[in-house]
């Protein structure tokens, strides 16, 4: 039986700014820096990084996040392709969910994210749960978007660590367009 392709992961900035040194303390530091070394060295998983996102690690990395991306770079399991840019899709997403002028600009600063990730595996993963809740608010009439995957690695209660261990997988309650039932 053929192994199974490694998952694509679209990793934000964000993630790569909070992530610590050993010795840091702050819980969201290190619970990004886990959750980088995590994907390094217990996963095949690799990342992708679009030239917009590239741009973003370079202005917004930690120290321990730049040798994160030098070794995963090494061992090539980081995609640096170009996503071209929907226009329709944005266009769907901001009618969606853009209830002010403050929420669309919050989008369009990273639907690179969700361009990427459909463009690959469907998952993203970030710190941000404004924009998260601001796509899972247009992924209810935006079907391009349902199906993305979003996991925050600070957030314990997602278990992201057990997540990325499984393989990365694609689970419905994680997904931008999953509604919990109503009892």
């Amino acid at each position: 039986m053929p192994a199974k392709r490694a998952r694509r992961l679209v990793v934000d900035a964000s993630v790569a700014g909070a992530a610590g040194a050993a010795t840091a303390t702050a819980p969201v530091s290190t619970l990004c820096r886990d959750f980088l070394k995590t994907l390094r060295e217990e996963t095949r998983c690799r990342v992708v990084m679009p030239p917009e996102l590239k741009d973003e690690w370079e202005e917004h990395t930690s120290r321990f996040a730049r040798r994160w991306l030098t070794a995963m770079t090494s061992q090539g399991r980081v995609i640096f392709d170009d996503v071209p840019a929907s226009v329709r899709m944005r266009r769907e997403i901001e009618r969606a969910a853009a209830k002010n002028q403050r929420e669309a600009a919050a989008l369009r600063k990273d639907f690179h994210l969700i361009e990427a990730a459909i463009a690959t595996d469907r998952n993203v993963v970030s710190l941000d749960e404004i924009v998260r809740r601001l796509f899972k608010t247009s992924a209810q009439s935006v079907v391009a978007i349902k199906k993305v995957v979003w996991v925050n690695p600070a957030n314990t209660a997602e278990r992201p660590l057990t997540w990325l261990r499984d393989g990365a997988k694609a689970e419905h309650v994680r997904m931008l367009g999953y509604k919990e039932r109503e009892r």
